[in-house]
């Protein structure tokens, strides 16, 4: 019941800047679809959810904290872990449908090239759905989700309506197909436990400190106590400010070796080039490598276009790209 009230009225507070954040900078840069009615139900969808996944793992992680309270640090990133093993198996099959419309690809040329690209990679799907981000959207995407059973490939129909060729939704699927292959999911799920480990180390740290100081103040002196809640929050909110740049450093890398296997898959690196200045849109193509370490999650435009160009110019006497489009140079 206390994680549940917290929740909301953490959400209430935030609220004008989850407005500003998603609603009037959406509009200002001409990506979003949605009037205010639409976005903010979509908010609420959002937040429900939300509120649902926190009791649970709020309920768990005090129910670890008052079984071990010593060492509830490293028992939570157990259990973390595990819920985020569990977010990745149902994250497809049961949340991404709240906020749109998933259907099989028509069948096409494009969608017979999608799956055999996936049977040659080893990928277990045997269908492409799309689904209708243009409902809220002008950005292009496209995923490979899930795993233990619920894979499954989707593209959005701005990624279908905005490609000039069929080679660019090849290239972008490559790309996501790489995430797969590379067991990408396994990765970021063991380093945001890393991550969390030392998270949760800080904030014991720092809620014993705290609580030594103010602790008579807030009426608040061991660590199982529900009231110290905002402590714990407030303690990982700083902690993850200051991670910023690892957390994206480690999807940014990620993203990159995705970029290498989709080029390598599918040998596409134009298409894939023309795709990434879509992206443009909303990223700043060419950021100094100080913005980009720390505020990118993904490689920006110009270091991917760089790395596709760097790639075929290494396989430029190849029969394919040889035959392939010529660069303006």
């Amino acid at each position: 019941i206390y994680v549940a009230i917290y929740f909301v009225v953490v959400t209430v507070l935030t609220f004008p800047l989850g407005v500003y954040e998603g609603f009037f900078r959406e509009h200002a840069y001409g990506l979003s679809n949605q009037n205010f009615v639409q976005w903010f139900g979509d908010f609420l969808k959002g937040q429900g959810i939300g509120l649902i996944v926190m009791v649970i793992a709020g309920t768990v992680i005090y129910a670890v904290i008052r079984a071990t309270p010593r060492y509830w640090w490293a028992w939570g990133t157990v259990v973390m872990i595990l819920f985020l093993m569990i977010g990745a198996v149902i994250q497809p099959v049961f949340i991404a449908p709240v906020f749109n419309n998933y259907k099989p690809l028509a069948e096409s040329p494009l969608k017979d090239k999608i799956l055999s690209i996936a049977r040659s990679e080893g990928i277990p799907a045997t269908n492409v759905y799309e689904f209708d981000a243009s409902r809220q959207t002008k950005r292009i995407s496209a995923n490979v989700s899930g795993f233990l059973g619920t894979t499954r490939i989707s593209l959005n129909d701005n990624l279908m309506k905005r490609s000039k060729n069929q080679d660019e939704i090849i290239a972008v699927l490559g790309h996501e197909m790489g995430h797969y292959v590379l067991d990408h999911a396994v990765r970021l799920i063991t380093f945001e436990g890393l991550v969390f480990f030392v998270g949760f180390g800080f904030t014991a740290w720092g809620f014993g400190g705290l609580t030594n100081i103010f602790g008579g103040n807030w009426d608040v002196r061991t660590v199982d106590d529900p009231a110290g809640l905002p402590v714990l929050s407030a303690l990982m909110t700083i902690f993850f400010l200051v991670a910023t740049p690892v957390e994206n450093t480690i999807s940014r890398t990620t993203e990159a070796q995705a970029d290498i296997f989709g080029v390598n898959a599918v040998r596409l690196p134009d298409a894939f080039a023309q795709a990434t200045l879509q992206l443009s849109e909303y990223r700043k193509l060419d950021p100094t490598p100080l913005e980009e370490f720390v505020f990118y999650d993904h490689p920006s435009g110009r270091s991917r276009i760089s790395m596709m160009m760097r790639w075929k110019a290494e396989h430029l006497n190849d029969w394919d790209i040889k035959n392939g489009p010529v660069s303006p140079q």
